[in-house]
């Protein structure tokens, strides 16, 4: 049964805008049994903490908007000072792994141990906090979705099964969605494999597209950038046009991912509960 989800203030929808601060790690977990001497996609990578992830907080800082940054505890070791400079501007931080991880490629003890070990390394730069969590590559599992209620993180913001808040096996779930995600657009490593990356207007164009459509069913709009990539001169640029129209929507309710999850916790605790894999595992 449909049912429509109601934001607060009376807004029509919501937004908001999260960064997942993968620089090297998803390469270096990729080739972990194969090593390798190529430097052309960690250089790649490494412009996000080098340059494009202090663009970003700029921006943000321009805009006066409070964004939901999700890390790797290997980030957090190599680039302390950016994320330092995260939480001086105020935004959210969330777990991320520890090498990126994906879930699906490891038993429960790895998972374990992978959450673990990214909160121990932020914490050690940001000081104790309660930090959501984010899956690298946008996938779970059951075990993983018990680990983060053991270990009291209060939200998952990995999975695409509505276009608002819904609850997964008795938490909180903000979703995301592959359209609102910068890398299908731009990610290219050279060697003509794949497609060149898309104009920054297209892309932005079509994000826009999409809010409309959000908008109009009263959903929530979630865009996902990587600051190795939207960090880029002409697509930042490009995202601070479509960040400053949204903003100035008065029907658009703008919040961290974090404040969504309390949000849906506190209003909507005895709807929109779903089993875990839609009841088929």
């Amino acid at each position: 049964m449909h049912t429509t989800y109601n934001w607060p203030n009376g807004k029509r929808c919501a937004a908001a805008f999260s960064i997942d601060f993968d620089g090297e790690s998803p390469y270096l977990w990729r080739t972990r049994n194969a090593p390798s001497n190529a430097l052309g996609e960690l250089e790649q990578r490494a412009f996000g903490p080098r340059q494009g992830i202090y663009r970003i907080l700029e921006m943000l800082d321009r805009l006066d908007l409070k964004a939901s940054f999700y890390i790797p505890g290997i980030i957090a070791e190599k680039y302390p000072m950016a994320v330092e400079a995260i939480a001086k501007g105020g935004h959210e931080i969330g777990l991320h792994g520890y090498l990126h991880e994906r879930v699906d490629e490891l038993g429960e003890e790895q998972v374990e141990e992978s959450i673990v070990l990214g909160k121990q390394a932020l914490e050690k730069v940001i000081g104790p906090r309660t930090m959501g969590f984010r899956s690298p590559s946008w996938e779970m599992t059951p075990d993983t979705f018990k680990l983060l209620q053991r270990h009291g993180i209060p939200y998952d913001s990995s999975m695409m099964g509505y276009d608002h808040p819904y609850w997964i096996d008795g938490l909180p779930e903000v979703p995301v969605q592959w359209l609102l995600d910068d890398a299908i657009f731009y990610r290219y490593f050279g060697g003509f494999s794949g497609n060149p990356p898309l104009n920054p207007n297209t892309v932005t164009d079509t994000w826009y597209q999409e809010f409309e459509g959000i908008k109009r069913y009263g959903g929530l709009f979630l865009l996902t950038v990587h600051c190795w990539i939207s960090g880029r001169g002409s697509r930042i640029i490009a995202l601070e046009r479509l960040l400053t129209r949204l903003k100035n929507d008065p029907e658009v309710w703008w919040a961290t991912c974090e404040e969504i999850a309390a949000y849906h916790a506190g209003q909507y605790a005895g709807q929109f509960h779903e089993p875990l894999g839609g009841g088929w595992l």
